[in-house]
């Protein structure tokens, strides 16, 4: 091969290598990546559908774990992840007002059960005059608690609150005097043996054993609530609201296919929010 020739390949192989890298280049600058802020792992399961999805529009959809609900909203503010999904809309709404944060929901997903649990009844039917039930002493579940029994028809309360202002003195129908005791969110499934049935939260019942789709007497539902503050929302910055991917993932997410991983994964423990 003559010095010609060999500077001539020298020069094709350089011009060819630099296409193919600027080539690459431009392919890594055309993907989009998306951080998305969660605290639960598991939750993830819900988003790897979506993920390949994204990946058809060149979009990668990244996860960022967080250890509370206190970081997420600060990340999204201050644009260290893009959108987030792992709290409800009533901390949403206090998130920014503490902290002036400049965002905003565009989309419901979930409520994370507060289903009613008996070791002695099968039904609310089998309710006897007199017996105690449990429900959370927290605010915020106790409240919810209420929403439950009346939508269970045990109890009735006052109509002109909101779901939020419920407390035990707006009981203004009570047929079988029910007596209902408040007691520390966490206890409430060690109470079972001694109660005609108790309200708890979905992840201290699972820890308990129990299975929300198959054991709970009385399940929850988002229409039981008279507004949308125990609904989880997905969060995004205000100037992104708008953005079409952000949209799309919503869109995304409410679908069948997340509705039967809520079934097939969670056992009951998520409910669709979204309809």
């Amino acid at each position: 091969m003559t010095k010609k020739l060999i500077r001539k390949t020298v020069i094709f192989l350089a011009v060819a290598l630099a296409v193919l890298t600027g080539c690459s280049k431009q392919k890594n600058q055309d993907k989009r990546i998306v951080k998305l802020g969660l605290t639960q792992v598991k939750d993830q399961l819900i988003f790897d559908p979506i993920k390949e999805e994204l990946k058809k529009d060149g979009v990668d959809l990244q996860y960022v774990l967080f250890t509370d609900y206190v970081q997420p909203d600060a990340a999204l503010e201050h644009g260290d992840i893009d959108i987030n999904s792992m709290q409800t809309y009533l901390w949403l709404k206090n998130e920014i007002k503490r902290n002036n944060y400049h965002l905003t929901s565009i989309g419901y997903t979930l409520i994370a059960a507060l289903d009613l649990y008996s070791q002695k009844i099968k039904s609310v039917d089998e309710l006897k005059d007199g017996d105690t039930i449990a429900i959370s002493s927290d605010a915020i579940s106790g409240a919810r608690g209420l929403a439950i029994l009346q939508a269970a028809g045990i109890i009735k309360l006052k109509q002109d609150l909101q779901t939020n202002e419920y407390n035990l003195n707006d009981i203004v129908e009570n047929p079988k005097n029910i007596k209902i005791v408040q007691i520390e969110p966490s206890q409430l499934p060690s109470v079972l043996p001694d109660v005609a049935a108790a309200i708890i939260n979905g992840g201290f019942a699972t820890d308990a054993g129990l299975t929300p789709a198959k054991d709970a007497i009385f399940e929850d539902n988002p229409s039981y609530y008279t507004n949308d503050d125990y609904i989880n929302v997905i969060a995004v910055r205000e100037a992104d609201k708008d953005d079409p991917v952000l949209n799309k993932i919503v869109k995304l997410y409410h679908s069948e296919r997340t509705k039967k991983i809520f079934a097939e994964q969670f056992s009951g423990l998520y409910v669709p929010a979204w309809d």
